[in-house]
This record gives structure tokens, C-alpha cells and sequence, in this order.
């Protein structure tokens, strides 16, 4: 096992509300983050202290989408819809009111917009245009996240109801679904080989399950004390971190799943309160994390 160190390189207070969301950005050391504030702010890794506002909402924002080719950001807007922003020029191109309620998270697959919505609804728009291709009630509870699997064929959902929803993407049929855990299903992600699907929530269980052979049950692991809110892999998918309620930022082998280090305020002047989401950049493999506590941290990890 590798031998890991971790230091906290800056803790950025730009934001006055709790955070929700990190999202990578066009270059590997930018990021964008967003909150209770309403504020979309961008960072440079760079020069972390000095964040650009891109967008600013009038509600909380806890889903953020980049878009790569055009250089445009979706936007996630609670009880408003999505917008469209151009981050170059830090303007609204588009906006639509697709829903009412909360939008917990949104993916793209091809030209389409897929947002998780707290009514159960999964909701897909036009990327050209923002209009509603279709809305599909998935469940009376919330959906609380999406993971686009490698090869774009299937989506997986988390959702309020304890299970994993599992959609094909080219007709949206329900292929496959998990009672997964003990309570609400907050994230989910592919590992970067598409063959496993990792699955955490309230229940505070880490569970991994084979994506090549119907989704059975490989491994579940008590991994937190509270509720996980996050997770992310490492680009390289060796290596993955949880995120949780519990204050705690935990790193973990891909292939064992053994638990590698544990990030706290104890011991690295880490976050105050409950943690909510990471983005494991490439940029001198920093890790990036946000909180309630209103603050952004940045850790330099050092696999030895």
C-alpha cells in the first residue's frame, strides 16, 4: 500500500453560504464552486486566492455542468431551471424554467440535458436550445444523482428512495433496479473502466457493485460515521475519496478497496462541518473540497 501525505495547501472564503458543488473547469487547475449564496464563482489552482464570479442566481445552486467544446456552464438553478452561461464573457446565453423544484445534479450525453429534480422527475432538455424533450417521473422521491457510464449507453440514478435506477440511454428504459441501501442513495459514480459502479448515501455505507455482471453486490463497507455525500476518482482510477457529513475527506484503493488516509480538522485543519463535494484534479494531483462551513479546501496529496 502506498504511503500517502497530505497537506492543506489554502482554504478560499470567497463564498457566504454553505457549498455544494465543484466542478472542473477548461483548464486542469480551474475549478468552479457554488452554493447557498447563489454566487458561480471560477479558481485557478494557480492563484487560488484570486476567484472570478461567473454567474450570480437568486436561490441555492447544487448542480453544475461544464461544457468543454463551447466553453459554457449549466447551471442548476433550485425552484428556477437551468441556465446556460458563457464563462468567457460571464453572460446568461439561455435560461428555462424546466421545473419548479430543487435540481440536485445534471449530466450531458450527446445534445442532451439530463437534471435530477427533487420531485423524482428526471427531466431531459435540448442542449441547443434548453427546450423539454421529456419529463420521466422515476420516483415519487427525490433523484439526488447521476453517473453517465464510459460507454454512454446506460445512466445510473441515486435516489431518495434507498435504490439505484439504472435507464438506458438511447430509449430510456429502466434496465435495472438496486435497493441499494438503507436510506437515500446522495452519489454514485462508474470507476473510469465502466466496470464497477460505487454507490454511498445516508446510511453512510460505501457499496461497490459489478456493472459487468447485473450490477450484483461485490463489497459493502461501513465507511463514515454520518451520511457520504461524495464521490471521486482519481484521474487515473487507482484511487478514489469519499466525503462526508462527518467533517471527513477519506482516500481509498480502487482495487482493494482498503482505506488509505483520513483528512480531519484533528489532523489537517480540515473542514468544520459537514463536507459535501470533491474534484480530484490533475493540476499536481490536488484535491479539492467544499463544505458547509462556507469555505473551499485545497490539498496537495503525495502518494509515496
Amino acid at each position: 500500500m502506498p504511503k500517502i501525505n497530505v497537506e492543506k495547501v489554502q482554504s478560499l472564503t470567497g463564498h457566504k453560504d454553505c457549498l455544494y458543488v465543484v466542478e472542473p473547469a477548461a483548464q486542469n487547475n480551474q475549478f468552479f464552486s457554488a452554493g447557498g449564496d447563489g454566487i458561480v464563482a471560477l479558481w485557478d489552482l494557480k492563484d487560488p486566492e484570486l476567484g472570478q464570479m461567473v454567474a450570480k442566481v437568486n436561490n441555492s445552486v447544487y448542480a453544475l455542468h461544464y461544457l468543454r467544446n463551447t466553453n459554457h456552464l449549466l447551471v442548476g438553478h433550485n425552484y428556477e431551471g437551468i441556465h446556460l452561461i458563457d464563462v468567457e464573457n460571464k453572460q446568461e446565453v439561455k435560461s428555462s424554467k424546466i421545473t419548479d423544484e430543487a435540481i440536485f445534479d445534471i449530466k450531458v450525453i450527446d445534445n442532451i440535458i439530463l437534471s435530477a429534480c427533487g420531485d423524482g422527475q428526471l427531466i431531459l432538455s435540448d442542449l441547443k436550445d434548453l427546450s423539454t424533450i421529456a419529463k420521466l417521473q422515476i420516483s415519487d422521491k427525490s433523484i439526488r444523482t447521476i453517473a453517465v457510464h464510459p460507454n454512454q449507453k446506460e445512466v445510473a440514478l441515486g435516489l431518495s428512495d434507498n435504490t439505484i435506477k439504472v435507464l438506458s440511454s438511447t430509449d430510456w428504459r429502466l434496465k435495472k433496479e438496486i435497493k441499494a441501501h438503507d436510506n437515500s442513495v446522495f452519489t454514485i459514480q462508474y470507476s473510469r473502466d465502466g466496470k464497477l459502479l460505487l454507490s454511498a448515501g445516508r446510511d453512510a455505507h460505501l457499496k461497490i457493485w459489478d456493472a459487468q455482471s447485473d450490477y450484483i453486490l461485490v463489497e459493502s463497507i461501513v465507511a463514515h460515521m454520518y451520511a457520504i455525500n461524495n464521490i471521486s476518482f482519481r484521474s487515473d482510477g487507482k484511487y478514489f475519496s469519499t466525503c462526508s457529513m462527518d467533517k471527513s475527506i477519506k482516500i481509498w484503493d480502487a482495487q482493494s478497496f482498503k482505506l488509505l488516509k483520513v483528512i480531519d480538522k484533528a489532523r489537517h485543519a480540515g473542514h468544520a462541518t459537514s463536507v459535501n463535494k470533491l474534484y480530484w484534479t490533475d493540476y499536481n494531483d490536488q484535491l479539492v473540497s467544499v463544505s458547509d462551513d462556507h469555505t473551499i479546501s485545497i490539498w496537495d496529496i503525495q502518494m509515496n
